[in-house]
């Protein structure tokens, strides 16, 4: 024997572990937990205990476990869901336990660790050969136990690890394993071991028995039965030949289909196997609809693409207006596919916020190289096998979206919309992320593998688009797969045009209308623009153009009029009250108030920073749901103005900085200047102008730094009626590709530093 240690210490419920096994067992008690945290720290080890009543799962003390444990080594150690920790260990050697207590979160226990003495190669034989024709006549006798298992069970030599590995092998109750665990001679173990065996080999023979008169008496009963049963068979089988004709029917198909030689194969197999599967087996439905896919698959089916790229580009001005860029870099990658004829063009991402036509524009994609266009919906996805199939020896089992995707298509080359890409999900069933990859790389799709097919098929020839709001909720990996095609919001104008040339016949045509029927004026559309609707995209604007088309539909089948027509002066008596003022700005100075722009997944918007200092000992406070790059930012304008207001005595004033709209979440740097420009006016006691707006990112030096979203910003403030932006001197060259439309009527003041921020800001009268 060894002398006493201690050791982490876990207590088990109706399992006993014995040396010289190996086992896995699962935990959810915080204390076991820690214990195998522990043990997994440091050389691996713990003692594991079975306590006497298996059904306690609350607290426990030294009276209430065995006397008698198991050093085990740590193997492995995983997370499960709902807080479940499955452990793999090896058992090392028995220990007696003398006591235990809780320290760190864990239990440790006090034990001594019982070494067996060698035996003589005589004894070793004698026991080993005793215990082994025991165990043979409870094989024999019908013990669940494998031949392989007997064969492995035999070349064990040693009296001791034979005798543990039985008692863990074998089917018997946890109560007689841990009678073989508590005994410390090896002698007296094995008398214990072969009683156990005899006993069971008796049960066995027994039970064997029973089984063989209940047997005979069955089938006496049986036999009339089952020769009538065999012969109805024989009769159906006979009169219906239903499941041989769709054998034939499938072979027919087969050798028409012009699939790959691996897939054909495949099929063939499948289809031999399905003959001999009685049609009452549950195996025969899951065989017919394996084989009834892959023939339906589209293995060569395709469409010729169209090559003329003048011919493309009208279809895409004949169904969007303006989106020039866009529209370019649609035809150059187009005219690239042209040119390479394996089609290893990059994969086109559309990034925008909602309502700015990303799905539409990939419908025109579509239309213009004469594709058949089908639509993923890849929002809240989280399993890996909606990506690439399910097994189809599982209950339910169906291919992956993929691979549905193009089976519905008809063709092996469609143009695939992969929606929402950015809101993917993952969990304990995989990352759906990942597996697409595999589908996005042309090194790797030409081999996909949908694990229902379980034979690669070619995605080489689709053409896939993405689109999503913020790219950067799309994983790194995956985003290095795709090239980002920013989709922003519309001006004024562009959403003028949209209206009047695609909306409005759009809800005419959707609502029964003739154009004779409803009629709206120009002027009454800018005000359902600038009055009823403030986004990036055109949703809400086509909502109110619905919303009139069913006031039409109404007045026309009340028979008041034959038609209806919108102007701007009866606009109100369709639509309501305007939900927003043209010009609803409040330009007054104020003290500690400044205005910011900010750019969100959903488009611009302003961003009012307010800031107050009252007596106390020079403490920020930040409210208003900000993140933690907003915090930084705060902290890096209030220093910036305490180096440059050295005499104010900010450690004598609390400061409370301030955003409104607490309920919306606000993050990012660009509201660097803002900060600074609300926390030196609540300073000094100057106001800050209200009819201007800025935004840019700030450093302690007082440098401004380069933003980005600053089309969406500008939108945002001309919808505001703000006169004069500041802006980085850095984004002079984005302002520069910008349209005019969107600066017109608006000052863009450049900035570099915070002395400029200031000279412009406050309001010197």
């Amino acid at each position: 024997m060894k002398e006493q240690c201690t050791i982490p210490m876990v207590a088990l419920r109706g399992i006993v572990i014995l040396p010289h096994t190996t086992v896995h067992f699962d935990i959810s008690r915080t204390e076991s937990v820690e214990a195998v945290k522990a043990a997994m720290g440091g050389n691996q080890e713990l003692f594991a205990v079975t306590q006497l009543d298996k059904d306690n799962s609350q607290g426990f003390g030294i009276e209430s476990l065995q006397k008698v444990g198991c050093l085990v080594k740590v193997q492995q150690m995983v997370k499960l869901p709902k807080n479940i920790v499955r452990v793999l260990v090896e058992g090392v050697a028995r220990a007696e336990l003398f006591d235990f207590e809780e320290r760190n979160g864990y239990l440790l226990a006090e034990v001594q660790e019982w070494k067996d003495r060698e035996l003589v190669p005589e004894q070793e034989y004698a026991y080993c050969t005793s215990l082994m024709e025991e165990v043979r006549s409870c094989y024999d006798a019908g013990m669940n136990l494998t031949p392989l298992a007997l064969r492995k069970l035999t070349r064990i030599r040693e009296a001791g690890v034979l005798i543990d590995t039985l008692a863990e092998q074998l089917p018997l109750a946890y109560e007689k394993r841990q009678q073989i665990l508590d005994i410390p001679n090896i002698e007296n173990r094995c008398v214990a071991m072969l009683k156990i065996l005899h006993s069971e080999a008796e049960i066995y023979q027994i039970r064997k028995e029973l089984q063989e008169q209940l047997k005979t008496i069955v089938e006496k009963n049986q036999r009339e039965y089952v020769l009538r049963e065999q012969q109805k068979l024989i009769q159906e089988e006979l009169g219906d030949r239903d499941a041989v004709s769709d054998i034939e029917e499938y072979r027919e198909k087969l050798a028409k289909l012009q699939a790959p030689e691996e897939v054909e194969e495949k099929l063939k197999k499948e289809i031999k196997r399905l003959e001999g599967i009685p049609v009452t087996s549950s195996e025969s439905t899951v065989a017919r609809t394996y084989i009834e896919t892959l023939l339906d698959y589209p293995w060569s089916q395709t469409t010729e693409d169209n090559r003329n790229i003048r011919q493309a580009e009208a279809v895409l001005n004949a169904d969007h207006y303006g989106l020039d860029k866009i529209k370019e870099r649609i035809l150059d990658s187009l005219a690239v596919r042209n040119m390479v004829a394996e089609g290893d063009s990059p994969i086109l991402c559309l990034v925008g916020p909602p309502g700015t036509g990303k799905t539409s524009i990939a419908r025109s994609i579509a239309t213009a190289v004469n594709k058949k266009y089908i639509r993923i919906s890849l929002g809240g996805v989280r399993d890996e096998a909606e990506i690439r199939g399910h097994r189809k020896t599982y209950i339910g089992a169906m291919p992956g979206r993929i691979a549905t995707a193009i089976m519905k298509a008809g063709v092996n080359n469609p143009l695939i919309l992969l929606d929402e890409v950015d809101k993917l999900g993952n969990d304990y069933k995989g990352d759906p992320a990942s597996a697409l990859l595999e589908v996005l790389d042309s090194e790797q799709n030409c081999r996909f593998v949908d694990h229902y097919f379980e034979v690669p098929i070619d995605l080489s020839q689709i053409l896939f688009v993405a689109t999503a709001n913020d790219a950067g909720q799309i994983p790194k990996p995956l985003l290095d797969r795709m090239e980002i095609i920013e989709v922003s919001g519309y001006t004024q104008n562009e959403k003028f045009h949209i209206a009047k040339e695609f909306l409005v016949s759009k809800q005419r045509k959707k609502h029964g209308l003739k154009a004779s029927q409803l009629t709206i004026s120009d002027k009454a559309i800018d005000r359902i623009i600038e009055e009823y609707t403030r986004e990036a995209g055109v949703r809400e604007l086509e909502r109110q153009i619905a919303k009139l088309c069913r006031k039409a539909d109404r007045v026309i089948a009340e028979g008041e009029k034959k038609s209806l027509r919108i102007s701007e002066r009866n606009l109100e008596e369709y639509l309501g009250t305007p939900k927003y003022e043209a010009e609803d700005w409040d330009v007054s100075s104020k003290i500690g108030e400044a205005t910011g722009l900010a750019w969100t997944s959903v488009g611009g918007d302003t961003l009012t920073i307010e800031v107050n200092l009252v007596p106390g000992t020079g403490k920020l406070e930040l409210t208003g749901n900000l993140g933690d790059v907003m915090k930084e930012s705060a902290k890096i304008a209030l220093t910036y103005v305490r180096s440059r207001l050295k005499k104010q005595e900010f450690e004598k004033q609390d400061i409370h900085i301030h955003v409104p709209e607490g309920a919306v979440p606000k993050d990012g740097p660009s509201a660097g200047i803002t900060l600074a420009t609300a926390i030196y006016s609540a300073a000094t006691g100057k106001r800050v102008r209200g009819d201007i707006a800025m935004t840019g990112e700030v450093t302690l030096r007082g440098r401004v730094l380069p933003i980005g979203g600053l089309k969406e910003k500008l939108l945002a403030a001309k919808a505001h009626g703000i006169k004069e932006v500041l802006v980085p001197e850095r984004n002079r060259r984005n302002v520069a590709e910008l349209d005019s439309e969107i600066t017109e009527g608006m000052l863009i003041t450049y900035v570099s530093d915070m002395d400029t921020v200031l000279k412009r800001a406050i309001d010197t009268k």
